[in-house]
């Protein structure tokens, strides 16, 4: 296992995750047909995201939760499509990466997942 420690590094994670997400059951559907998703814009936008989590670079430019907004408009983000995106970050991390930043990874995306399913359930409420 090698650490987590450059961009290239986290275009291997994201890339893997995202391989595993466009097929699963559970979420692949947001993914492929509410956002129909740019892979060819979105997958850098994530290794600038992931890249300015952790390791501060700040090369990343958005708002990732305006985004999710109008996704959760059309059908519902709920905690267990929160839960399962999670199992499969985690899941690929563990594939490839062990260390620090890994476990950094891991922390982040629970927090992640935690804020942002709770800010789609409370938007949908109003």
């Amino acid at each position: 296992m090698k650490k987590l420690e450059s961009r290239e590094d986290i275009e291997l994670l994201v890339n893997s995750f995202y391989a595993k997400v466009i097929k699963d059951e559970t979420i692949a559907f947001f993914f492929n047909d509410i956002a129909n998703v740019n892979w060819d814009y979105h997958l850098p936008k994530m290794y600038s995201f992931w890249e300015t989590i952790l390791f501060g670079q700040m090369t990343y430019k958005g708002n990732p939760m305006a985004v999710h907004f109008p996704v959760n408009e059309i059908a519902a983000l709920e905690k267990r499509h929160f839960e399962q995106w999670l199992k499969l970050w985690k899941e690929t991390i563990s594939e490839h990466f062990q260390g620090e930043n890994a476990d950094m990874a891991i922390t982040k995306s629970e927090n992640i997942a935690k804020l942002m399913a709770f800010k789609m359930n409370l938007a949908r409420r109003l």
